[in-house]
C-alpha cells in the first residue's frame, strides 16, 4: 500500500456531484454520514433504501412505478423493481443541464475527419434510425448487431435499438469472421449493420469479406445495412441498404416503448478464449441505475464534463462511456490506433476535445512511462481534472508516473470491475486520497469481500473476490439458458449464493484494495498463493522486456511445482545468461525468493484476447498436454499464432530437456 498522492478538496462536498448526494440524502431521507467508510456501509446493508435513493435523487423517467425495490436479496433470482417499465435511451436522451446547441458526442477518428452531434442533432439521429429500424420490422425483443466501430452510427443505433425495446449487440470490426459468428449466432439477429472497414493509423482494413461471411453465416438475418465508412462513396453490397437510407428523414415522432426493468438492453460476451463466448444479458434499469451512480458520484461527471475512455466497441468500456450522456455530460469517441503515430496522440487528443477525464488502459499507461513520455509536455491538459485506468491492476509506479508526467493535481483512478456487470465493484471517489498502486475503495451498492480458501471474509489477505449482496447491473441472465443453469455456474457454483468473480483482491483496513491478477490464473508456490500482477510490474519495468507472461504446473506429487516464465524483449535483442540473472534477482528483491521462476524462456509474442488482456490459463493447458484447439477458441484471440510456439515448446519438453528456442 503506497504513498499518499493526491488529497481531496477541502471543499470536495460543496463541488462534487456525491456531495449534492449526501446533502440529498440528509434534506430527503434524513440520513447523515461522517465518511465513505459509512455511506458505503450503508449502501451495502439497506439495498432498499441506497438503490431506491438512486433512483429518486437522479429522477429516472419511468412509465409506471415500481411496487418495491428487490423482491428478495438471495442470489441469483434477485428481481429489483417489479413493477416498473421505462426505458434506458429515453433516460440517456434526456441528457440533463445541457441544452439543444450543446456539443453531447465529439468523434475522432483515424478513417475521416472529426463528428461533432449537438443534443438536438443526436435527439434526431436516433429517432430517425429508430423509425428506419420499424421501417424494416423490428420491434421489443429482436436483435440488432452492429459490426461497427466507436463511432457516433453505433451510438446512435444502440439509443434507436433501446428506444424500441429490441436488444443491440456490437462486435468491433476488428473481429474475424469467426468470433463474430460465434457470439452471435448464438442470439440470432434480424438486422446487421456493418462498416466497409476501417483504418488504423495510416493502414486501410477492408471487412468486404468478412460482412459477406458473416450475413452467410447468420439465417435469422432479414436486413443488412451498410455503413460507407472507409470508402464513403462505396455503394453497399448487393441485398443490402444504406446508413442513410436507414435513418432517412421521417415526421415520425420519438418514442420510447416502455419494458420491464429487467427487459433485455444488450448482450455482451466473455472473451471466449476457452469456448463459446458466454452471452451476458444486461437490463434497461439495472444498467441504467449502475451507470447514473458510477459516473455521478463515483467519477464526478456531469454538464460541464467531456468524458473521454479509450475502447472500442468489443470492450464493456464503450457501453460504460457511451451513457455518459444520462449524467448530463458530453462523450468524446475516438476509432483507429492508439499508439499513430507516437503513443503521445491520445494525449494530443485528449487536448483537442477538451477532455476534462481520460480513461485508458493500465497497459496503455506502462507503455507510455516505458517510452519517457510525458504528456504534458506533448500536450496542454489542464482541463484534465481525472484519470482513469482500467483492464489490468496498475502498480504503484504507474501512479506515480501520472502524478509526476500528467498532472499533479487530477484525481487517477485505477478500477475493476468486468463485462459481467458492465461497471466497476472497486475504483476511487471524490472523497477518498489517492495511494500509488491502490484502487481507491469499495463502490456504493458493491458488497465486496476477499474470501480466503476456506470461505472466510479476510482483510489485509490475499483472497478471492466475492461480492455477498445483489446489485442491479449483474446480468439478468445468459441468452439461452433459460434453466439459469449456465449462470449459476459462472458465478455462484464455487460459494452457493455469494458471486464468485475469478480475482484476488487485497482489501486494507481503510478499504482500500489491489487486485494482483486472476485466481484461475494463480500461482501456488509451496502452498503461498502469488497473484500474476505483481510478477509483471517487475518483469516489464525493466527496459529490455516489452511483454511477459508467467505459469506455474503444479506437480501432482505434491511438490513445488514449476514456475515458469515467457518474456517479449525488445526488437534485437536475445535472452542470454546475464538477463535471467538479472530478472530474478530483480524479482527476489522486489518480491521475495519464491517469485524467481525456475525457468525463464524467450518468446515473439504472448497471447492475448481482442481486448488485450493476458491468456495465463490457456497457455498453461497448453503446456500441460492440451492441444491448441481444445486450449483457446483461437477467433477470440489478437494474435492466435502466438500459441503455436507454446505447443512446440509443450512438445520438446515431452520429449527432452533442451532448452526452448524462441518462438
Amino acid at each position: 500500500m503506497g504513498d499518499m498522492l493526491w488529497t481531496p478538496p477541502a471543499d470536495v462536498r460543496e463541488r462534487s456531484r456525491i456531495g449534492k448526494y449526501l446533502r440529498w440524502l440528509r434534506e430527503h431521507r434524513g440520513l447523515d454520514f461522517a465518511d465513505y467508510d459509512e455511506l458505503w456501509r450503508w449502501s451495502v446493508t439497506d439495498l432498499d433504501a441506497f438503490w431506491s435513493s438512486i433512483w429518486d435523487h437522479f429522477e429516472v423517467v419511468a412509465r409506471t412505478p415500481p411496487t418495491a425495490t428487490l423482491t428478495d436479496a438471495a442470489m441469483p433470482g434477485t428481481r429489483w423493481f417489479p413493477g416498473a417499465t421505462l426505458n434506458y435511451a429515453e433516460n440517456v436522451l434526456r441528457m440533463p443541464g445541457l441544452s439543444d446547441d450543446d456539443p453531447v458526442v465529439i468523434a475522432y477518428a483515424q478513417t475521416r475527419p472529426p463528428v461533432t452531434l449537438t443534443v438536438a442533432e443526436l435527439r434526431g439521429q436516433v429517432r430517425r434510425v429508430a423509425a428506419g429500424l420499424r421501417r424494416l420490422g423490428v420491434v421489443a425483443g429482436d436483435r440488432v448487431a452492429a459490426y461497427a466501430p466507436n463511432i457516433p452510427e453505433t451510438f446512435v443505433l444502440l439509443l434507436a435499438t433501446a428506444s424500441l425495446g429490441a436488444v443491440f449487440s456490437s462486435c468491433a470490426p476488428e473481429f474475424g469472421t469467426r468470433s463474430v459468428t460465434d457470439r452471435w449466432r448464438q442470439i440470432e439477429p434480424k438486422v446487421l449493420v456493418a462498416v466497409d472497414g476501417y483504418r488504423y493509423g495510416d493502414k486501410p482494413v477492408d471487412r468486404h469479406g468478412e460482412v459477406a461471411a458473416i450475413r452467410a453465416a447468420l439465417p435469422t438475418l432479414a436486413h443488412t445495412v451498410a455503413i460507407s465508412y472507409l470508402d464513403p462513396a462505396g455503394v453497399p453490397p448487393e441485398g443490402a441498404i444504406g446508413w442513410d437510407e436507414l435513418a432517412a428523414p421521417t415526421d415520425e415522432p420519438a418514442t420510447f416503448t416502455p419494458v420491464p426493468f429487467d427487459h433485455p438492453l444488450y448482450v455482451l460476451y466473455s472473451s471466449g478464449t476457452t469456448g463459446l463466448p458466454k452471452p451476458i444479458v444486461h437490463g434497461h434499469g439495472g444498467i441504467l441505475l449502475e451507470h447514473l451512480k458510477m459516473l455521478a458520484l463515483h467519477h464526478d461527471l456531469g454538464p460541464s464534463d467531456r468524458f473521454f475512455w479509450f475502447t472500442t466497441t468489443g470492450w464493456m468500456m464503450w457501453n460504460f462511456l457511451v451513457s455518459g450522456p444520462a449524467v448530463g455530460s458530453a462523450i468524446v469517441l475516438f476509432d483507429g490506433n492508439p499508439g499513430h503515430p507516437d503513443l503521445g496522440a491520445l494525449w494530443r487528443l485528449a487536448e483537442q476535445s477538451d477532455s476534462t477525464y481520460f480513461g485508458t488502459s493500465a497497459p496503455f499507461l506502462l507503455a507510455c512511462r516505458k517510452a519517457g513520455l510525458v504528456p504534458r509536455e506533448v500536450a496542454d491538459l489542464s482541463a484534465l481534472r481525472g484519470v482513469g485506468s482500467t483492464g489490468a491492476p496498475l502498480p504503484a509506479e504507474g501512479f506515480t508516473w501520472v502524478y509526476e508526467n500528467v498532472g499533479d493535481s487530477l484525481q487517477l483512478q485505477s478500477l475493476s470491475g468486468g463485462t459481467d456487470v458492465c461497471t466497476g465493484f472497486v475504483g476511487g471517489v471524490p472523497l477518498l486520497p489517492v495511494h500509488a498502486g491502490e484502487i481507491t475503495c469499495r463502490a456504493l451498492g458493491a458488497r465486496v469481500e476477499a474470501r480466503s480458501a476456506d470461505g472466510t471474509p479476510v482483510v489485509g489477505e490475499l483472497g478471492e473476490l466475492v461480492i455477498t449482496a445483489p446489485m442491479p447491473s449483474m446480468p439478468v441472465g445468459f441468452w439461452n439458458d433459460p434453466d439459469g443453469c449456465r449462470y449459476r455456474e459462472a458465478y455462484f457454483e464455487t460459494y452457493p449464493g455469494v458471486w464468485r468473480h475469478g480475482d484476488w483482491i487485497t482489501i486494507n483496513d481503510r478499504g482500500g484494495c489491489v487486485i494482483t491478477g486472476r485466481s484461475d490464473a494463480t500461482l501456488n508456490r509451496g502452498g503461498v498463493r502469488l497473484g500474476t500482477a505483481e510478477f509483471y510490474s517487475v518483469v516489464e519495468g525493466l527496459d529490455e522486456v516489452v511483454d511477459s507472461v508467467v505459469v506455474h504446473l503444479e506437480d501432482d506429487e505434491g511438490g513445488a511445482g514449476e514456475l515458469l516464465l515467457f518474456v517479449v524483449l525488445a526488437d534485437g535483442l536475445a535472452l542470454d545468461d546475464e538477463l535471467r540473472a538479472r530478472i530474478c534477482r530483480e524479482l527476489r528483491t522486489a518480491l521475495s525468493p519464491r517469485h524467481v521462476p525456475d525457468e525463464i524462456h524467450q518468446v515473439r509474442a504472448v497471447p492475448r484476447t481482442l481486448s488485450a488482456k493476458k491468456l495465463e490459463v490457456p497457455v498453461k493447458k497448453i503446456l500441460t498436454g492440451t492441444p491448441v484447439d481444445r486450449a483457446a477458441a483461437t477467433g477470440a484471440l489478437a494474435n492466435p499464432d502466438s500459441l503455436i510456439a507454446f505447443a512446440a515448446f509443450a512438445q520438446r519438453r515431452a520429449h527432452s530437456e533442451e532448452p526452448a528456442p524462441t518462438n
